[in-house]
């Protein structure tokens, strides 16, 4: 690859990475029922965003439902495990802000940031694996069989590792492939599940890999309980 074209390729990475950071990677709106301006349910929304914007960057994860019977709602936040305090705040206050004016009156809606997730519906789901919110995003650049093999390895590996410490549910890493080249990943839960969820969530999607990403030099499945991300480049913040 030419220093023009490598030149225009990070340049690329970067620019994505800051729409990312500025706008989300994706929402989805939940069809589980809507709302009236005014409604019991609205306020109980505002008053949660406003809980988890000031919670979750304290330990980069919250969850809390308020209300009760049909105005109760139920909501999350988590921030990537290596995200300061402060972008965790900021990414949980603009993801709380963006998502009621995307998706509103709805009951239920999932946001994902490059740095947080913020989760809320009138059904509790607190300690389920949600397999119906998902999203993929992907490296185009191809790469080897054994560049994809090596992928895989490392993500169990991650899974393992993140899935065996309650208290993240997070994990990150980077294996050599061949010279100086290296794979970079990480895996991660949302705190409401067990290990033993968190697990299962973690190999479901890694099953995926070789339909999302199958020899792509970068890839991510996200869900609304667990994701990975693995590139050819550092991504993870010191």
């Amino acid at each position: 690859m030419s220093c023009s074209r490598i030149a225009s390729f990070v340049y690329l990475l970067t620019l994505a990475s800051l729409l990312q950071t500025a706008f989300g990677l994706r929402h989805n709106c939940s069809d589980t029922g809507s709302f009236s301006a005014g409604d019991p349910y609205e306020a109980n929304l505002k008053q949660l965003i406003e809980y988890l914007s000031n919670q979750t960057p304290q330990t980069g994860f919250g969850r809390r439902a308020i209300g009760q019977n049909q105005n109760r709602v139920y909501g999350l936040a988590l921030c990537r495990g290596d995200v300061s305090s402060e972008d965790c705040k900021t990414c949980v206050v603009r993801a709380g802000n963006e998502i009621r004016q995307l998706c509103p009156y709805k009951k239920g809606a999932i946001h994902w940031y490059d740095y947080c997730l913020v989760k809320y519906s009138n059904i509790h789901f607190f300690g389920q694996i949600d397999n119906q919110n998902k999203l993929y995003l992907v490296n185009p650049n191809t790469v080897s069989e054994a560049y994809s093999r090596q992928t895989e390895g490392l993500l169990s590996l991650l899974a393992n590792e993140a899935s065996a410490d309650p208290s993240s549910l997070y994990a990150s890493g980077e294996i050599q492939v061949s010279g100086s080249a290296k794979i970079y990943g990480l895996t991660q839960c949302t705190r409401d599940l067990s290990s033993s969820d968190c697990k299962k969530c973690l190999d479901r999607i890694i099953d995926e890999l070789p339909k999302c990403c199958n020899r792509l030099a970068g890839g991510r499945v996200i869900s609304g309980s667990c994701n990975f991300r693995y590139e050819s480049f550092p991504f993870v913040k010191a």
